[in-house]
């Protein structure tokens, strides 16, 4: 069994290689869109890396706000659909703490996958507890 490089390596591997080999090298409008790719193909490694862990913890505190489904698994798209319907119908209220602080959750997480380097994500992550 091969176990390197990871799946996550040679994300990283490919897109390092399109910054910093390939955009120099190329006119302008391909740079831009090398330097797109390889933000997809940074997002992509950390989804692969964060995903699993983030999803679990979404799902868990969905459940500890009482939000189920009729989905036989776990299923992260249908209980944040339950969540956006005990909202409407009054059944969790928008001002509830422990919502409140899922959805904070949830959005840092999210953040962590799409941009850790926005300012707000960086300044948040490095303040401590």
């Amino acid at each position: 069994m091969q176990n390197t490089p990871t799946p996550d390596e040679l994300l990283e591997l490919v897109a390092r290689y399109l910054t910093d080999v390939a955009m120099p090298l190329l006119p302008p409008a391909a740079a831009f869109h090398a330097r797109v790719a390889a933000n997809v193909l940074q997002v992509v490694r950390r989804q692969v890396e964060l995903a699993p862990r983030q999803d679990a913890a979404e799902l868990a505190r969905l459940a500890a706000l009482g939000v189920t489904t009729d989905a036989p698994a776990p299923d992260l798209p249908a209980a944040n659909a339950a969540l956006a319907r005990a909202i409407a119908e009054g059944r969790i209220e928008s001002s509830d703490p422990a919502l409140l602080a899922h959805l904070w959750q949830s959005t840092f997480e999210r953040l962590a996958v799409d941009q850790p380097g926005y300012a707000s994500y960086r300044a948040e992550s490095s303040r401590p507890g």
